[in-house]
């Protein structure tokens, strides 16, 4: 059986595999998205593992709750791109910062 500590370490390795996608990629708009669900990803396995360690039901709800907004943001953020790339023919975030002004 594992313990606490071992799930935890888990978890934010997960997160911080997240934040370190976001960071070292500026460019790739469908990589930053990615990066963004392995962070809540992440978060939501620390509600779920604390939600069994503590017999409380309330984080694995919350949990659920989270996941379906994060399949939302990345509905609609990838409706977007496709609209985008549409229009413009690239996705990066070079060309979409030339378009401020």
């Amino acid at each position: 059986m594992l313990s606490l500590f071992n799930y935890l370490s888990f978890s934010t390795l997960i997160f911080v595999v997240g934040l370190w996608g976001m960071a070292l990629n500026k460019k790739n708009v469908i990589t930053i998205i990615m990066a963004i669900e392995i962070l809540l990803l992440g978060a939501n396995l620390n509600f779920i593992i604390f939600s069994i360690f503590l017999d409380d039901f309330k984080g694995q709800v919350f949990s659920l709750l989270i996941l379906t907004v994060a399949a939302s943001e990345s509905a609609i953020c990838l409706a977007i791109l496709v609209l985008f790339y549409k229009k413009y023919q690239t996705i990066y975030f070079d060309y979409i910062y030339g378009l401020r002004g």
